[in-house]
C-alpha cells in the first residue's frame, strides 16, 4: 500500500483555465488536489496559443486576453493549496480500485507516479499542434517569421504581415494587429470565410487587404527570413507577390486524446463521453471541458467553469458515499 500522505483525493490531468479552476473549487471544498499537465507552463491553449488575443465570453469580463486569464486564474489558486506537475505527460493507468483501500488509479508519467483516489481530465483539446504550411523550405523560416503561433504582439508593430487562413484566428489575429502594423494582409484560399459573421463584417470594414481565393505558392527568401510570398489566383491560376516583413498561417490545430487514448475510456472524435454526473465509462475517472461529450455540449471556456462544481461533488461522493453534497457559497469561507 501506499503511504496516505502520498495519495490524493483528486487528480486534474491538464493545466488549462478549466484544470486551474477546478483546482480551485476542489480545494475550497476541502480536496487534497494535483494538476498534472504535460506542458511547463499553466494555462493551456489561451496562454500558449493567443495570450495576447481578447477572449469576449468570460462572464464579468467584457474582454480579457488568453493570459490575462491565466493569471487571474494562478492569483485565485494563492488562497488554496494545489500541487503542480508539470512538463509531465500521463502515459499509462494503472486501476487498482479493487484491490486497495488508499488509492483508486496509479498515473504513471515520464517521471513517475502519482497515486489518487480520482482523476478529472480536464485536457481541453488533448495534444495539440499546428497545421503547418506545405511548401518547400517553409521549416527553415519556422524559426525566424514564418509563424504559427502569435505570442507577442509588439513584435508585429510596424511591420507589413500576411496572414493565411480562413477560420476565426486568422481574422482575429488581422483585426488584432490592423492598429499596430504598418500593413495586414489576409489570404483565404475560399472566397467565404469560415469565421463568425460579425468578425468578416468588421474585416471587410477595415484596412485589411483581403486576397481571396488565393492560396501560397512559393516562400522567397535568403535563407533566413522570407522577403516575399507568391500567391496563386485559384480561379485564373494567375500569381500575385507580396513583399512581407512577416507570415503567419493560420490553417488550425490538430489535436488528438495522446496517451489517454490507451486509458480504456469510452471515446468519440478526439472527447471522452460522460454521463450526467461527468463520470466516463470507468468508475472514479470524470472529464469536463472540451474534451468531455455529451448531448448538447456547448464547447466553450465558460461551460468548463460550470461543470467545475458538479464534477468536485461527484468525485467527493465517489471517494466517500457518506459524504453529504452541500451548497458552498465562497463568502463563507474566506
Amino acid at each position: 500500500m501506499t503511504n496516505q500522505q502520498n495519495v490524493y483525493d483528486i487528480t486534474i490531468i491538464g493545466g488549462g483555465p478549466v484544470g486551474l479552476f477546478t483546482a480551485f473549487y476542489a480545494n475550497m471544498r476541502q480536496a487534497s488536489v494535483k494538476i498534472v499537465d504535460s506542458l511547463e507552463l499553466l494555462g493551456g491553449q489561451p496562454a500558449h496559443l493567443y495570450p495576447e488575443k481578447f477572449i469576449y465570453d468570460i462572464p464579468a469580463h467584457p474582454q480579457i486576453t488568453g493570459q490575462e486569464l491565466t493569471n487571474n486564474l494562478i492569483k485565485q489558486l494563492e488562497r488554496v493549496d494545489v500541487t503542480f506537475c508539470l512538463g509531465e505527460e500521463a502515459i499509462e493507468l494503472e486501476n487498482i480500485t479493487a484491490s486497495s483501500n488508499e488509492e483508486n488509479f496509479i498515473i504513471h508519467t515520464n517521471k513517475g507516479k502519482h497515486y489518487t483516489k480520482t482523476i478529472i481530465v480536464a485536457a481541453g483539446n488533448g495534444a495539440f499542434s499546428p497545421r503547418k504550411l506545405k511548401l518547400d523550405q517553409a521549416e527553415q523560416y519556422e524559426e525566424t517569421n514564418l509563424h504559427y503561433y502569435v505570442n507577442q504582439i509588439n513584435h508585429f508593430s510596424d511591420r507589413v504581415v500576411a496572414i493565411c487562413g480562413g477560420g476565426d484566428s486568422a481574422v482575429d489575429w488581422a483585426l488584432t494587429l490592423e492598429p499596430i502594423a504598418a500593413k495586414v494582409y489576409i489570404v483565404h484560399r475560399r472566397p467565404q470565410f469560415r469565421a463568425l459573421e460579425y468578425n468578416v463584417k468588421l474585416l471587410e470594414q477595415s484596412s485589411v487587404e483581403i486576397l481571396t481565393p488565393y492560396s501560397p505558392h512559393e516562400l522567397i527568401g535568403d535563407g533566413n527570413r522570407i522577403k516575399q510570398v507568391k500567391l496563386k489566383q485559384n480561379k485564373t491560376n494567375e500569381f500575385l507577390t507580396l513583399d512581407i516583413d512577416e507570415f503567419i498561417v493560420n490553417y488550425g490545430f490538430s489535436s488528438s486524446l495522446g496517451t489517454l487514448s490507451h486509458w480504456g475510456l469510452e471515446s468519440h472524435r478526439n472527447q471522452f463521453i460522460v454521463n450526467h454526473q461527468f463520470e466516463t465509462n470507468i468508475p472514479g475517472i470524470y472529464a469536463i471541458g472540451d474534451i468531455a461529450s455529451y448531448p448538447g455540449k456547448v464547447q466553450i471556456i465558460a461551460t468548463g467553469f460550470g461543470e467545475a462544481p458538479t464534477v468536485i461533488n461527484n468525485a467527493l461522493t465517489f471517494i466517500n458515499p457518506d459524504y453529504v453534497v452541500r451548497h458552498v457559497h465562497s463568502t463563507n469561507l474566506f
